[in-house]
């Protein structure tokens, strides 16, 4: 057996950061969790033979990353509805379902990969680079780019570092970064550029739309809503773009009678969102998903919502 002497002592700090890391390449917070406990029981495996010539956290980087690109490399890239289908422009017609082909992206709750630090300019640039819209642009990048545009742009770490941990040159590392920037500019939603309110502002944003959204207000919705909202929701296929069809499709389709959702504030990807529940024919609760805001000053530019009863228990609820 592994002497794993001081293993959890030099190890166990960089969890979490590993955790958002590993959920950056993947675009799912359940992949992300199991790469982290293989990292784990890689690093603890082989700690004792670990020499030393880089930092701790640099070797367990370089662990996680090639365990994410083998794991990427027998799996298609996560997605929205927006990635891959046109918006519907009636929002009469009934919506219609993915083929179970598809793998949709997830949310990450603030609570698993915030910094544990007192440097709200850690906090701030952490959540940033979690962004959802992010998230999604990222899944576009072949898997060594992904890698190499994370390892240097969101964890700064240096080209000769990144260049060891993937086992290849400096120069192929630039060349790398280069092409992975250039089809990040291309990908990057235009959400993804507009400037966000203060915490307090967002948060009464996310009150109001639960309110609204729990009363089957769809007028109240209405006025949230920017005229270029977009809303889609896994693992509908089909979304909208534009309130004037946004609101429509949520009166018909979704909204039904005041109290059939009920929604419970959290935050997931740096974003205001909900736990969402929504009643059954018994009156009961059940869990549908979550559920995360894009919002600026002046209102909602995107509803992502991620019906998936699963994603309950990884934000703490049932």
């Amino acid at each position: 057996m592994p002497d794993n002497t001081g293993f959890v002592q030099h190890t166990e700090p960089f969890r979490r950061e590993l955790l958002a890391h590993c959920y950056r390449m993947l675009g799912s917070v359940t992949d992300a969790e199991d790469l982290v406990q293989e990292t784990y029981l890689r690093a603890w495996r082989s700690y004792r033979t670990f020499e030393g010539r880089s930092s701790v956290r640099t070797w367990l980087y370089q662990i996680a990353t090639n365990a994410c690109l083998t794991a990427l490399a027998k799996q298609q890239r996560r997605v929205l509805p927006s990635d891959c289908f046109d918006p519907e422009a009636d929002p009469a017609p009934a919506p219609q379902w993915a083929g179970p082909e598809i793998r949709w992206l997830e949310p990450v709750p603030d609570a698993l990969v915030t910094p544990e630090s007192a440097d709200p300019a850690a906090i701030v640039a952490s959540r940033e680079s979690l962004r959802l819209a992010l998230i999604a642009s990222l899944q576009y990048l072949p898997p060594r780019q992904r890698a190499v545009l994370v390892l240097r742009d969101v964890l700064e770490f240096h080209a000769t570092e990144v260049a060891a941990m993937l086992g290849t040159s400096t120069a192929s590392v630039k060349s790398a970064l280069q092409r992975a920037r250039a089809l990040l500019r291309e990908k990057a939603p235009a959400a993804d550029q507009l400037t966000e309110p203060a915490a307090p502002q967002a948060r009464a944003l996310l009150d109001r739309y639960i309110a609204a959204f729990e009363n089957a207000d769809a007028g109240a919705l209405e006025r949230l809503l920017l005229a270029d909202v977009t809303l889609e929701a896994t693992p509908l296929r089909t979304w909208f773009t534009g309130r004037g069809t946004c609101v429509p499709f949520l009166r018909q389709h979704v909204l039904g009678e005041p109290g059939d959702w009920r929604m419970l504030p959290t935050s997931a990807n740096g974003q205001p969102a909900a736990v969402e529940y929504s009643r059954d024919e018994h009156g009961h609760y059940q869990p549908y998903g979550i559920l995360v805001l894009t919002v600026t000053g002046d209102g909602i530019s995107r509803v992502s919502s991620f019906g998936d009863p699963g994603l309950l228990p990884v934000f703490g609820f049932r």
